[in-house]
């Protein structure tokens, strides 16, 4: 649980570090709340929801929530009995999650503004950390590395990881399926995303994502490692689903949306085709 020595000098860390501004001003729109409602999005938040079941230590486990934005994920973990403590960068994130858990059932145990790389807990005091969006957006490998060492300080011995990734070739894909590639412009980012991983939109043309860092299925595996922490995965999240057109028709039919699933399901571990996936999870157990 956070303690009010460590907690304060962790705490001055964190607000030294930098967000890239163009990342704060990507979310300051306050579009991430309802993303996972609707289109790719909801095909993603369905699979997350259902490998963190997979992964998880059962209810009530404690379990810090860090990027978790709105809540999301946290929201429906306390309902199901977790103790839940919750973590964001974004001021608009933390305000939102703070009122969705008033209004709750069972509210989150803490909402707070923090940074992934300088974790307000103490060692050894949570049951399982989730990370669904703070590598992504560390371009910088030592700041990623910081992010995973700081996980696993906080997680008790058999505890859990649960980290998502942007997949390396997210952007040639959507270049394709949403027809960015007819600017130039777009054309340059995925060039550069693929040889760097770096997605960069230096621009800010609404829809092309902020400063990110895309990773490849290898290179996510070697970070679990390289934190000291035992391995599972990588999986894909929404596998050959990502960029399906018409997905909210085949997930609003019970009986196709069960199909879909059960098909990506199938084929999640499949070396061969993990890059095509928009998004990548995996897990990273403490001995």
């Amino acid at each position: 649980m956070p303690n009010s020595v460590d907690n304060g000098r962790r705490a001055r860390e964190g607000a030294e570090m930098e967000i890239p501004p163009d990342v704060q001003a990507y979310y300051a729109i306050g579009d991430e709340q309802a993303r996972l409602g609707a289109g790719h999005g909801r095909l993603e938040a369905l699979r997350t929801t259902e490998l963190l079941h997979r992964w998880l230590p059962p209810a009530p486990a404690v379990v810090l929530d860090v990027g978790g934005a709105a809540g999301r994920y946290a929201l429906p973990l306390a309902d199901e009995g977790y103790t839940v403590h919750l973590v964001d960068p974004v001021p608009l994130h933390v305000e939102q999650a703070r009122a969705a858990s008033a209004a709750a059932r069972r509210p989150l145990a803490s909402v707070t503004e923090g940074d992934a790389r300088a974790l307000a807990f103490d060692d050894g005091s949570v049951d399982a950390v989730l990370l669904l969006g703070p590598l992504y957006h560390l371009p910088s490998r030592p700041d990623r590395l910081r992010a995973w060492a700081e996980a696993r300080r906080v997680l008790r011995p058999g505890g859990v990881v649960v980290a998502a990734a942007i997949s390396r070739f997210g952007s040639t894909i959507d270049g394709f399926a949403s027809g960015f590639l007819r600017d130039p412009r777009f054309a340059e980012v995925v060039r550069r995303g693929v040889e760097t991983g770096e997605h960069v939109n230096a621009d800010r043309v609404p829809g092309w994502f902020a400063t990110a860092y895309f990773h490849r299925a290898d290179e996510l595996a070697h970070e679990v490692e390289e934190a000291g922490l035992e391995l599972d995965g990588p999986v894909a999240v929404e596998g050959p689903g990502s960029f399906q057109r018409g997905i909210e028709e085949l997930l609003d039919d019970p009986g196709t949306r069960e199909r879909v699933l059960d098909a990506i399901r199938r084929v999640e571990r499949e070396p061969s085709l993990l890059g095509a996936s928009a998004h990548l999870l995996v897990r990273g157990r403490r001995a």
